[in-house]
């Protein structure tokens, strides 16, 4: 039996070579004359000489024991791998992965082998190696005890034949297989091994005393193990489940088992309980479409979200909702939104902002572009559409917003890169790259991928010029930039819109106003942190604010800049090789 040092390809699920990687492999070509000592030995050697990642080599390996069971070992494949595990113990540290591999070998290997002698001598092997397991003469890890008795089919007929041929002098001799299985499971229990003692439990089909155990479980947080133990005990088990997980406030977890057990009858109240709790969290992440369609159009749902909206000042969204479904008794709560924002969030006329100019044309760009150019200090923010569908491409950049103190440009970029691209390109060029003006942004990065993504085509997104992401300027701030707005001027941003449809034409009054405050409120912190870090500092103990190393004098488009290094390390590439041909 050799040794082969070769190149293994791995594939990934379409079948396309993913990376070549080299391992030293055996040739287990022929296991007529091989011992399981000699087969792990030679397993261990082929783990040692691997050169790739552990992950890779299990699953090569893995491979590489599943064609080898076809190879006649003896006295058959499954009776050769319960002789394995019987001397893996003495492989030490890699007894568990080796268990691990051989018996999901086996596991694929049974899937595709009728029943035969081989297995049912296996089995019978298998149970006895369960004894030596409980009775301390062979060490495995509890959930190694688990698989060997799930991939050998052990049950507690086949663990009582194999007591009947022990030694009655055998000190751990019970009277019944039950009774030593249901010894080893309490000390599982009191080990807190929960999830491998609802494992067994399940596997032996021994119904364990009730619904002190579950609160048992629940109280180590050992839900996983509590779920899978309630499964097997039946409905009322699983109603028990249900309630502590609502005392315990997890309505997640309440959820899902209500609908994969179908228990909501049992528990309406619970049920919707679980459903408004996940509105609310889309809602305060501001994916109100995502929210309403995970209403499934329950009427109780949409009222919740309705008076979700309302709480959270979003009018045009409540008189949607109410309309498309016909919700009769709300308040109008049109009147009361313009005192309530005054209030609770931070609005344009605290900014002093006198006017948000809409720019779809030629002239428009020219004058915002005239504006800016004479502008010290500028804030850039974007929106695009969100997109819900999993695995889809983003949607393009709706709008760029640009803000000098008192007037918010709101530029339409779909439109005028479909009408005048070039004169796009040449203005935008003239305010991103321009080193006069300090651009202000936050999270920026975000921002430029996108913009890059969305119009590749134009130059202006492919640098900039004196940036500044505030983000990096205070990094302790918690809450996004409305949490920055309110820890520096006092009042937070809403925002509840920035979800919204972004390509409808024309926007609404508060999506104008939104998207302009967003701009606008960088312009100001901007302000406000200046004047401060050149007197004695902040109020309320903040440190002096050394801005000025924050800004950055020029940074590429990433995917450009990568593509930049390409393609100089491929230029010194053939200019060394050409050096060495000289």
């Amino acid at each position: 039996m050799g040794i082969e040092e070769g190149v293994v390809e791995l594939h990934d699920d379409k079948g396309k070579i993913d990376k070549k990687l080299t391992i030293s492999v055996h040739t287990f070509s022929d296991l007529t004359y091989t011992s399981p000592v000699v087969f792990l030995y030679l397993l261990k050697e082929c783990y040692a000489h691997g050169t790739c990642k552990a992950t890779n080599k299990f699953r090569i390996l893995q491979q590489k024991v599943y064609h080898a069971l076809e190879n006649s070992p003896q006295p058959g494949p499954a009776t050769f791998v319960v002789w394995c595990l019987y001397v893996l113990p003495i492989f030490g540290l890699h007894c568990e992965g080796f268990s691990h591999l051989i018996i999901s070998a086996l596991r694929r290997f049974l899937n595709l082998a009728p029943i035969s002698e081989d297995t049912s001598k296996a089995k019978v092997i298998a149970a006895r190696l369960f004894l030596d397991i409980v009775g301390g003469l062979v060490d495995h890890d509890e959930r190694i005890v688990v698989k060997i008795l799930e991939v050998f089919d052990v049950k507690l007929a086949d663990v009582d034949e194999a007591l009947c041929q022990l030694n009655v002098q055998d000190d751990y001799k019970p009277d019944t297989a039950k009774t030593l299985v249901e010894d080893y499971i309490f000390k599982l229990i009191d080990s807190q091994s929960y999830m491998t003692a609802a494992s067994l439990l399940e596997h032996f089909s021994i119904r364990h005393s009730g619904q002190s155990f579950l609160v048992k479980m629940m109280q180590n947080k050992q839900s996983r193990a509590a779920e899978k133990w309630a499964t097997f005990m039946g409905k009322s088990m699983l109603c028990a489940l249900v309630q502590e997980y609502a005392d315990q406030n997890m309505l997640k977890q309440a959820y899902e088992t209500i609908k994969k057990n179908d228990l909501k009858q049992e528990f309406p109240d619970v049920y919707h309980k679980c459903k408004e709790s996940s509105l609310k969290k889309l809602a305060e992440k501001a994916l109100w479409d995502l929210a309403e369609a995970k209403t499934h159009g329950d009427k109780q749902l949409l009222e919740y979200l309705v008076y979700l909206a309302m709480e959270a000042c979003y009018s045009e969204k409540v008189d949607e909702l109410c309309e498309r479904y016909s919700l009769e008794g709300f308040l109008n709560v049109k009147e009361s939104e313009g005192s309530v924002l005054q209030s609770k969030y931070l609005h344009l006329d605290e900014l002093a902002v006198e006017n948000i100019i809409w720019v779809d044309e030629v002239d428009g760009l020219c004058a915002a572009t005239s504006h800016i150019e004479g502008c010290k200090v500028v804030g850039l923010d974007c929106e695009w559409k969100p997109n819900y569908v999993k695995g889809s491409k983003p949607n393009k950049v709706s709008i760029m917003q640009i803000a000098s103190d008192k007037t918010v440009f709101i530029f339409d970029l779909i439109k005028l890169f479909e009408d005048i691209p070039d004169i796009l390109d040449n203005c935008l060029s003239r305010i991103l790259q321009s080193p006069r003006i300090l651009k202000l942004g936050y999270n920026f990065q975000c921002d430029i991928k996108q913009l890059a993504h969305s119009y590749g085509e134009l130059r202006c997104f492919n640098n900039y010029e004196k940036l500044l992401d505030i983000q990096n300027v205070f990094k302790d701030a918690r809450g996004g930039l409305s949490g920055l707005a309110e820890k520096i001027l006092g009042t937070g941003l809403n925002k509840t819109r920035r979800n919204s449809n972004w390509e409808l034409r024309p926007l609404s009054h508060n999506q104008l106003e939104y998207a302009a405050l967003d701009a606008a409120v960088l312009v100001h912190i901007f302000h406000h942190f200046h004047n401060h870090s050149q007197s004695a500092g902040f109020p309320d103990g903040h440190d002096k604010i050394e801005w000025k190393s924050h800004i950055v004098s020029r940074m590429d488009n990433p995917k450009k800049a990568k593509k930049e290094s390409k393609n100089k390390r491929e230029l010194e590439d053939d200019i060394n090789k050409r050096g060495q041909s000289n």
